[in-house]
């Protein structure tokens, strides 16, 4: 791992509620450089509620608490929201799970992108159209003035996924947090937007927080993986060493992941032990 860009110690998201406090996140502490990480975890682990706070976007009634969180040396613990500003979208940007939640159904593709251009990188209309076609092209979109042009609802699946990574990344930031990003998507085009990631992140030098279900993907695409249960994180551990993982939980995520090599007539299920959570 090289230069460390994140820190973060005892991360904690609570929800207070009529019938008590909801624990979205506890404890979590890990460190970021210019590497892939991966966080794995099952539906409502925390891996999506991990990437939020980083970015400061937890709603309210939300309460974020942590021993430290830091990104290039500088405490995001309560930052305001000038802060915040000038860190997202210019040296943080989140790639959302499905673009036509994300993207603005009456604006076109092209004029979202610029805007991120004029609003971080205090560019002209003309060089921010500029680099707005280069990053089209650069997420391997065939067509670039003709995509430009269009409204969401006009891109397929895949299309509006590079659109979305497109806009993320023209600002150049420094840490891409990708939630899920082909999770929507058939494989022959997740394997397309992975390889996309992949060279953008080489050849940026960037950081990528990479937030999955699919073991399969990140075992073979991250460089480190975090394994997530109910908001807390159990495991920490080198992609390539998955298969050797040693909490019961990752194992058993391990067990039920169904497999070409080895079929199975029934799948093993996981055997929950609430000790995992003190």
């Amino acid at each position: 791992m090289t230069e460390t860009l994140v820190r973060v110690e005892k991360l904690s998201v609570t929800y207070p509620g009529r019938r008590g406090t909801t624990l979205a996140l506890r404890n979590a502490s890990f460190s970021l450089g210019h590497e892939r990480l991966g966080v794995v975890g099952e539906s409502g682990s925390g891996k999506s509620t991990l990437g939020r706070a980083l970015l400061g976007l937890i709603p309210r009634p939300g309460i974020v608490t942590a021993d430290r969180m830091e990104f290039a040396g500088e405490s995001l613990l309560g930052a305001s929201e000038a802060q915040w500003q000038r860190l997202r979208g210019r040296r943080m940007s989140m790639i959302m799970q499905d673009p036509k939640y994300s993207l603005n159904p009456v604006r076109r593709i092209g004029d979202q992108i610029v805007e991120t251009c004029l609003l971080h990188l205090g560019s002209t209309r003309r060089d921010a159209e500029r680099r707005a076609l280069a990053m089209l092209d650069a997420v391997r979109i065939r067509d670039p003035d003709h995509v430009f042009q269009q409204y969401p609802h006009q891109l397929s699946g895949g299309m509006g996924q590079r659109a979305m990574i497109a806009m993320m990344l023209v600002a150049e930031p420094d840490l891409l947090i990708a939630d899920e990003p082909t999770s929507a998507l058939d494989v022959t085009v997740q394997n397309d937007v992975l390889r996309i990631l992949d060279d953008l992140v080489r050849n940026r030098g960037m950081a990528l927080l990479f937030i999955s279900h699919n073991l399969g993907i990140v075992s073979s695409f991250c460089d480190r993986v975090l394994i997530m249960y109910g908001g807390k994180i159990l495991e920490q551990i080198a992609a390539a060493d998955l298969a050797h993982a040693k909490h019961p939980y990752t194992r058993a995520l391990l067990a039920a992941a169904p497999s070409l090599d080895h079929p199975q007539a029934t799948l093993a299920t996981v055997v929950r032990d609430p000790a995992w959570l003190e």
